[in-house]
């Protein structure tokens, strides 16, 4: 007998999906999410007073169309919103279980829910104005903005930026002083990324070309920043102030029409040229990092500087680029400080703010949009701190003053979920 070998019969191509990815489960951000919801349950709902209401205008006084006040009962409203946001938690724990994706929304989601949750308790028996409440959120929030999109900029090519508070503080004396000398607002407003830049090239030359380490030396940017302004504030500025430090500020410029718009009109569109400014930024930053060949080289160079190289990028040019862009768009949030608000520098006025434009830049996941989202969460706590004192909160002063910096700690250490920073963020490319 012989044996006869028979070949395998051909096999019909099997079209083949995407590959699965498989997403790594951390129960860390539905802890924080279940715990933080109980506490608007058990403290914001079942806490608050029984019989009481809370009053929020929607309109301004100059406005054409009025609309009418919103009274909601406290006790039932804030049980309301600590459900929603107990609803939230319970999706992303399904997620989690099920080792699927969780979009960032869903914190967005929760944080408005607990924001609106914590608002209604701490207003009990008052009213206050729910359009200058967003609009001065915004207003707070356009320097983290700036910061965060600096850093941005930075991180996405691979460089670590920890300096964006010494950028901040540059933008801010140098706006200063230049629209001081110059006596005019926008010559003073061009200076503040101009000195954002100057440390930006600091960053760029230590970090890239000798390759220091980039944690520390942000550290050490930061504390030449706060020196060297503290010095010539004290040497300068403080005593011949009316010739350095009488900047002026820029006030709002409503937009016709579109400022009628009933409770956004208002925040949106009356507001200085600051905020504008960063409306600007925020879309084309966008656009260009996710849109653009140029956005695609630089998203390369982060992830995977090796292959960007092989491709024929030049690794450090495109660095040495992102980090002078991203030390000018810093700056340029300083002159917010000066120019923007205050209308003078003050010794140290950012007061750490910096920082928390480096915790919305990780809560945006490196995103100029979920930069905005993340900078606009710390702002409303910024400006809900200061109302809530002026309306006489029986909530501690201290702890209004902690305020934002509680919100930074709980949005990137659970709210926000799991994180990746870009792949060679942090790390030298020898060529």
């Amino acid at each position: 007998m012989s044996a006869t070998a028979t070949a395998p019969a051909p096999q019909a191509d099997v079209p083949q999906g995407p590959p699965v990815v498989a997403v790594r489960r951390s129960w860390r951000q539905p802890v924080v999410l279940w715990v933080m919801g109980l506490l608007a349950l058990l403290g914001f709902g079942l806490g608050s007073p029984a019989g009481t209401t809370s009053g929020f205008r929607l309109s301004v006084e100059s406005q054409l169309v009025q609309l009418p006040s919103v009274v909601v009962p406290t006790q039932l409203t804030a049980l309301l919103l600590a459900v929603l946001g107990l609803g939230v938690a319970g999706v992303v724990t399904w997620l989690v279980a099920t080792r699927r994706p969780v979009s960032t929304w869903w914190s967005v989601a929760f944080g408005v829910s607990f924001a609106l949750a914590f608002l209604v308790w701490a207003i009990a028996d008052n009213e206050i104005s729910f359009v200058s409440l967003l609009q001065g959120s915004l207003f707070l929030a356009t320097p983290l903005v700036f910061g965060a999109l600096g850093g941005v900029l930075c991180e996405r090519a691979g460089v670590i930026n920890i300096s964006i508070e010494g950028q901040l503080l540059a933008g801010a004396f140098a706006s200063a002083v230049v629209a001081s000398l110059t006596g005019n607002l926008y010559v003073g407003l061009l200076a503040a990324p101009v000195a954002g830049l100057f440390f930006g090239w600091l960053l760029a030359v230590f970090a890239i070309r000798y390759l220091v380490d980039q944690i520390v030396l942000g550290v050490v940017l930061n504390v030449l920043v706060l020196g060297l302004t503290s010095f010539l504030y004290g040497q300068v500025l403080v005593n011949n102030a009316d010739a350095w430090n009488q900047p002026g500020r820029f006030s709002r410029i409503p937009i016709p029409g579109l400022v009628e718009i009933p409770v956004l009109g208002p925040v949106l569109f009356n507001q200085s040229i600051i905020v504008y400014l960063m409306y600007v930024a925020v879309v084309v930053l966008h656009v260009m990092l996710f849109r653009s060949r140029w956005g695609l080289r630089v998203r390369a160079v982060g992830e995977h500087p090796k292959a960007a190289d092989t491709a024929g990028i030049d690794v450090n040019k495109v660095r040495y680029r992102n980090v002078l862009m991203g030390g000018a768009m810093a700056g340029l949030g300083g002159a917010f400080f000066t120019l923007g608000s205050v209308g003078a520098f003050g010794e140290e006025m950012t007061a750490g703010q910096g920082f928390i434009a480096l915790a919305a830049l990780i809560f945006g996941r490196w995103s100029p949009v979920g930069a905005l989202v993340a900078a606009l969460l710390f702002g409303f706590a910024l400006n809900l701190a200061s109302i809530l004192s002026i309306i006489g909160t029986p909530i501690p002063l201290e702890f209004l003053l902690m305020a934002p910096y509680l919100v930074t700690i709980f949005a990137v250490a659970g709210v926000v979920g799991k994180v990746r920073a870009p792949a060679a963020d942090g790390v030298p490319y020898r060529s």
